[in-house]
């Protein structure tokens, strides 16, 4: 008789989109040899506009990836979207990294790169057009993409900001 199967791994945050965009290996000389520690960049997101980013290091490479998901959980912010797209143009920079964000219309889907396309999914971003100037680095463009993110307004906060009625 077939003993039933448990599966003990349960989903630590249901409903959480988590994309592991790079894991780095670093080496220090010591006197036995190499010692090697691990740093992992992580993005988190709900699909329905929050989204966040983690930078974790540890001496092996789930830790690093554990403590890069929990600091993601802790930096999330609110992207204002409408209907899957963002409601204008954007720019945001880190470092040598720029980022240009367009809205596209229904049907276009995820026209960008591994690191920006990681958090437009995780972000809940249907269609969107990007392009990366600058620095390739995974790290720098998923900072300039969320510094991108943080800049959208939506017709209503604007109106609001500079008190006029729609």
């Amino acid at each position: 008789m077939a003993k039933k199967q448990r599966d003990d791994r349960k989903e630590k945050n249901p409903g959480i989109i988590e994309r592991t965009v790079k894991i780095k290996r670093c080496a220090a000389v010591v006197k036995g040899g190499r010692r090697f520690s691990f740093a992992a960049m992580v993005v988190c997101g709900d699909g329905k506009g929050k989204v966040g980013w983690g930078y974790g290091k540890a001496n092996e490479v789930q830790p690093s990836v554990e403590k890069a998901n929990k600091q993601a959980m802790r930096t999330m912010v609110k992207i204002p979207m409408v209907e899957g797209a963002i409601p204008h143009r954007v720019d945001g920079r880190y470092g040598a990294a720029r980022v240009v964000l367009l809205p596209a219309g229904p049907g276009t889907g995820i026209i960008a790169g591994s690191a920006v396309r990681a958090v437009c999914e995780a972000a809940g971003v249907k269609n969107i057009l990007t392009k990366s100037f600058g620095s390739n680095n995974p790290v720098t463009l998923v900072k300039a993409t969320i510094d991108a993110l943080q800049s959208v307004r939506t017709k209503e906060d604007v109106a609001r900001l500079r008190g006029v009625e729609l």
